[in-house]
């Protein structure tokens, strides 16, 4: 899902972004058991009251912590995801019918918001294949004699993110394994919102340490306690 970037300055606040989620929205994350999930965006997005998402991530978090808070407040009606161990709560409403979950690889599910992100309708793999509860329902072909699933591709209409650092065009600098997922959810929501722990002057950043391109990203929220008013200057 190539994009243009929409502004040259993408810092902006919390109110400018807002009307973005609404109920029944695809919400893409990015993190790794609440690591580098944005708190900033998760905790407006509780405070507006969103209800009947469908998230996309690697997992559901934990109970108070990232993603995992939508979960507890049943705020999700389903998620594609890796696992739901982490967070007891998606196993109470998964078994009692009022959450959807689709369960993927996590390779599979890397590999599927990677397609999104670069345009692709599907990948195939064989991983998954014996897995009822991942072959579930899905397509399957065959390849030089070899039999595969057909996993269709992941995107979503806003992509939460979270970096360490940012400038005012959206370049993106992680931080060690908060970097997990980000850098591929970015590039697969129709509007990509970042929130940086830390905004610098364009120029600044090291063109070797930036993972994800300001192409990639919409718009740039100062995570809480940011210093961010030069950006306007």
């Amino acid at each position: 899902m190539l994009k243009m970037a929409r502004t040259i300055n993408k810092v902006t606040s919390i109110d400018r972004i807002i009307s973005f989620f609404h109920n029944g929205m695809s919400l893409m994350f990015g993190g790794f058991g609440g690591v580098g999930s944005p708190p900033t965006l998760i905790d407006a997005i509780i405070e507006k009251q969103v209800k009947d998402l469908t998230l996309i991530g690697n997992d559901t978090g934990f109970p108070h912590i990232g993603i995992g808070k939508l979960i507890r407040l049943d705020r999700a009606s389903k998620v594609i995801v890796s696992h739901i161990g982490s967070n007891p709560y998606a196993g109470e409403l998964m078994n009692a019918g009022s959450l959807e979950v689709e369960f993927s690889p996590q390779g599979t599910l890397m590999e599927r918001i990677r397609a999104g992100g670069v345009g692709l309708a599907a990948i195939v793999t064989d991983v998954g294949m014996e897995n009822d509860m991942v072959a579930m329902n899905k397509p399957k072909l065959e390849l030089n004699g070899k039999h595969y699933l057909v996993e269709t591709s992941l995107t979503a209409e806003v992509s939460i993110v979270y970096a360490k650092k940012a400038d005012p065009l959206g370049n993106l600098v992680y931080d060690k394994s908060a970097r997990n997922t980000n850098p591929l959810v970015a590039m697969a929501g129709s509007v990509t919102i970042a929130e940086t722990e830390e905004i610098v002057p364009i120029g600044s950043l090291d063109p070797e340490e930036i993972v994800t391109p300001g192409v990639f990203v919409d718009y740039v929220i100062p995570s809480n306690g940011v210093n961010w008013k030069w950006a306007w200057e």
